[in-house]
């Protein structure tokens, strides 16, 4: 169900327009692409399934992205034996599809089987080594499965968008807590961790480290509550996801009262509900974040646009930087700074009215740098398996953090060698070599003509041996007599 580990293949190009397609290397480009197409090609047992994204997936039409949203669950889901490959278009690939869609197209015909005896066919090989032909082209491959396709998610509002609000929220609150008469009473960490689309595990690896080895730290008995950010980058709702409903009284209960208070009075267009959904110990994976703390007794909570975790942008290709709207984000970013001020500085309480807005003037949301941010975020993957201690980008993003925030440190954590929640493989990316080659039917069709042409041989030497011995015959007689 993660994927295949690898395959070995070497097998004709063939689009889904072609009748046969088993043991046929089955090319689709995404444009085109149809959940009932790739069944097709698995009841077929086709021997390969290479899907062509293009350049940008932003100039996708919409209803196409929305289609394989739809759908792409269930591949991630489905174990088949079949591999399934993602390559980004060029005008190399393009050309070899558009002459394989047209010699699948016209299969079947008088003129194209003859046509086809000559002519070539496209044959992709995925080998330890190759032979080299003047003929072939390299394309770089991405193999279908949970894991690798990170190199293709860039997870702009998942989570993009949270880590934005997140350095936006220490933007401000650095400011806040510069002077001693503006200081609130409660000290403020921020925490962005790695691995969240493999069960949160940054999350969980820090909380032990925090919690169970060490004697004393600032989680134990010491957190008012944890606010996770996921999701927050387009749409006019808002939603509070919650393990436990928090009691009337508690930090927790106050901030959703402020939250509730600061989108009806100030942001009346945007819809915000709170939604309670109890831990599933049972499921492999957790829904959100804050179920992380929660299972450490840790009082936690998301707030995101989404109003479910089954939401499939979470988890898409398709979740790029055209995905967040600015905007959006901005509002929602201003939204969780406002509720957030209200409760550590307990404004309500000292009769702060509801429509007062904090952040504005010199202390306002930078838009143009939460745009910047979002940019820079969306233009590379960030899955946990392509980034070391050393990369460039947890360089950037501590640089970052460090200009507002006070002992920035990273945390860097290996897994288990006796018992890994997790395999990473290293093989991410697969070099696929497509040949021109005669067909099968050539073949055949030579073997035929080598035969016939050896067969006339055959029986032409063997006739031209009786017509020598004969010849012999007669010559001798004529001596004789």
């Amino acid at each position: 169900p993660a994927g295949t580990r690898s395959a070995v293949l070497n097998t004709e190009a063939r689009t889904v327009e072609a009748d046969v397609l088993s043991r046929r290397c089955v090319m689709m480009r995404l444009v085109d692409f149809s959940y009932e197409q790739y069944q097709k090609a698995l009841r077929q047992s086709a021997g390969a399934v290479v899907i062509i994204l293009p350049q940008s997936i932003s100039s996708v039409p919409q209803d196409v992205v929305r289609q394989f949203m739809e759908i792409e669950p269930e591949m991630l889901a489905m174990e088949t034996v079949v591999p399934v490959y993602f390559a980004v278009e060029d005008e190399e690939l393009l050309s070899i599809y558009e002459q394989t869609r047209a010699a699948s197209a016209s299969q079947g015909s008088a003129s194209a089987a003859e046509g086809t005896v000559t002519s070539g066919v496209w044959q992709y090989a995925v080998l330890k080594a190759a032979l080299e032909n003047k003929d072939k082209c390299r394309i770089v491959t991405l193999p279908l499965s949970n894991f690798f396709l990170q190199w293709l998610s860039h997870g702009a509002d998942s989570n993009g968008s949270g880590i934005s609000v997140l350095l936006e929220l220490a933007r401000l609150f650095s400011r806040l807590y510069t002077y001693r008469r503006t200081h609130a009473g409660y000290n403020l960490l921020f925490f962005a961790s790695g691995g969240g689309k493999f069960n949160y595990q940054g999350t969980k690896r820090w909380l032990e480290d925090n919690l169970d080895h060490t004697d004393s730290s600032l989680l134990q008995d010491n957190v008012a509550f944890v606010l996770c950010l996921d999701t927050l980058g387009r749409g006019n709702s808002l939603h509070l996801h919650v393990s436990k409903p928090p009691k009337e009284g508690t930090l927790q209960h106050a901030f959703l009262r402020e939250l509730e208070m600061v989108v009806s009075s100030q942001f009346p267009e945007v819809k915000f509900s709170m939604v309670h959904k109890k831990i599933n110990l049972a499921e492999d994976m957790l829904a959100w974040e804050h179920e992380r703390f929660a299972i450490r007794r840790l009082p936690a909570f998301t707030i995101s646009h989404l109003e479910s975790h089954r939401d499939s942008l979470r988890n898409s290709i398709m979740d790029g930087r055209a995905h967040v709207d600015t905007k959006a984000l901005t509002r929602n970013t201003r939204i969780i700074a406002e509720a957030l001020t209200r409760v550590i500085y307990n404004l309500t309480e000292k009769g702060a009215p509801a429509d007062l807005q904090i952040f504005t003037e010199q202390m306002q949301i930078q838009e143009e740098q939460l745009e910047s941010v979002m940019d820079w975020l969306s233009s590379q993957p960030r899955a946990a398996q392509l980034i070391d201690k050393d990369s460039t980008f947890l360089n950037t993003l501590e640089y970052y953090m460090g200009r507002y925030l006070k002992d920035v440190k990273q945390h860097h954590v290996k897994a288990d060698k006796r018992d890994p929640e997790f395999v990473f493989y290293d093989q991410l990316k697969q070099v696929m070599n497509a040949y021109r080659v005669k067909p099968a039917i050539f073949d055949l069709l030579l073997a035929v003509c080598i035969a016939a042409y050896l067969g006339v041989a055959y029986v032409a030497v063997q006739h031209f041996g009786l017509l020598y011995k004969t010849v012999q015959r007669l010559s001798l007689k004529t001596k004789q007599q």
